[in-house]
């Protein structure tokens, strides 16, 4: 069998218009770090051998951001995810596989991405799901997704709900459910709220 070769990407170019502030910057609740630096350090814990940080050119901070392979900007700004998602793909050129973990997922840990690398095959990567929807920002994406999302990209369909749809029907995704009462629930709980942002830095603040 095919050896995997983990990738890794970082989407941060979200305009964080809720938080009211950059998100990769808010501190992590474990320990303080940027959360630019934490969603680094969990893909790098999980095995991707390198690493890309997906940014809008205007966000500063990324030209001084170490431990990345090269940041990606957007071909199609404002189209959401997919873009970064698809750009990471194309870039992880010695890679079977990339693992793809969004900015405001402050729980999210590596144990997660084992679990999914576990359901992993040649061409074929995972994804959970909970209900109807999967969780498109925190998952494991094979290279071989590359052309439908190229396809997506073309006729303007921005929707990673529906390029997963089409990837588990071609058996390009494999799919872990997630009950309510599954650990992995809390750990998909994302932070785009100023409240869970002061929240998380009292956390911190009291471990420091």
């Amino acid at each position: 069998m095919e050896a995997m070769h983990l990738s890794g990407v970082v989407l941060a170019a979200g305009r964080s218009t809720r938080m009211g502030r950059d998100k990769a910057l808010l501190p992590a609740p474990e320990a303080g770090e940027p959360m630019w630096a934490r969603q680094r350090a969990v893909l790098a814990a999980a095995g991707a051998a390198e690493i890309f940080l997906s940014a809008r050119p205007e966000q500063a901070w990324t030209r001084e951001a170490r431990g990345f392979a090269a940041v990606l900007h957007d071909a199609l700004p404002e189209c959401g995810p997919i873009v970064g998602i698809t750009a990471a793909l194309e870039r992880a050129s010695t890679a079977t596989h990339v693992a793809v973990l969004a900015i405001d997922l402050p729980r999210l840990p590596a144990a997660w991405f084992r679990e999914l690398r576990a359901l992993c095959a040649p061409g074929r990567g995972a994804v959970g799901r909970r209900g109807e929807f999967f969780e498109p920002l925190a998952a494991i994406y094979p290279r071989a997704l590359m052309w439908p999302a190229w396809e997506a990209l073309a006729r303007g369909d921005y929707s990673l709900q529906a390029l997963l749809r089409r990837g588990t029907a071609e058996g390009l995704m494999a799919v872990r459910e997630i009950a309510p009462t599954d650990a992995a629930a809390g750990w998909l709980e994302n932070r785009n709220a100023p409240e869970s942002a002061d929240a998380a830095a009292l956390r911190a603040g009291s471990r420091a």
